[in-house]
């Protein structure tokens, strides 16, 4: 009953958010559109934002866990883009309100674990410091992150398979060698 519930709360914050800002629905008029009371809400999130990252973590990042190889990076990162433009006015109404800190760390987290599992697959022979894979994992999804943000605010008009071909000729080979910058003699 307790998903049900969360998926119920998630369907209306998305429905909500098609027609409104984020900033401009309260927890009064979420919980009145699904038909639960407040304690129910509260009960599973502490506020709006707490659903928000809910709802980004169920339907995103589950949905990448099987692409986090090197062979698979490409179809990680573009599940990453579909799941942003299937849901286009719902990130959209994050993007432009004050929850886009949390579209920032769901794009941050989903990147950066993607790009973590390939640096660990990787760098399996090598011996290399935890804090210099962690520099370029965040190296590399920040870059990530500011071309889909880019294409975020240009709204999404540009084809994602053909910035991932994109991404993947240009960085294709760089990763190893990168990492075999780092790894210790």
């Amino acid at each position: 009953m307790s998903v049900i519930t969360k998926k119920a709360l998630a369907a209306s914050l998305k429905v909500m958010m098609g027609k409104l800002s984020l900033d401009k629905i309260t927890v009064k008029d979420l919980v009145a559109d699904c038909g639960v009371n407040r304690q129910t809400f509260y009960y599973h999130f502490q506020d709006i934002y707490d659903l928000l990252d809910w709802i980004y973590t169920r339907e995103a990042l589950d949905s990448i866990s099987n692409y986090r190889t090197y062979d698979t990076w490409q179809q990680g990162f573009l599940k990453i883009f579909h799941y942003v433009l299937d849901n286009k006015k719902f990130c959209m109404s994050t993007y432009r309100s004050m929850g886009r800190e949390h579209l920032d760390l769901f794009l941050h987290q989903a990147v950066f674990e993607l790009l973590m599992a390939v640096i660990e697959e990787v760098s399996a022979d090598m011996q290399v410091r935890k804090e210099d894979k962690n520099f370029i994992a965040n190296f590399y999804t920040y870059a990530f992150i500011g071309i889909m943000l880019e294409w975020i605010r240009n709204d999404m008009s540009e084809d994602p398979e053909f910035i991932i071909e994109r991404l993947s000729v240009l960085i294709e080979g760089d990763m190893e060698k990168v990492i075999n910058k780092y790894a210790m003699s």
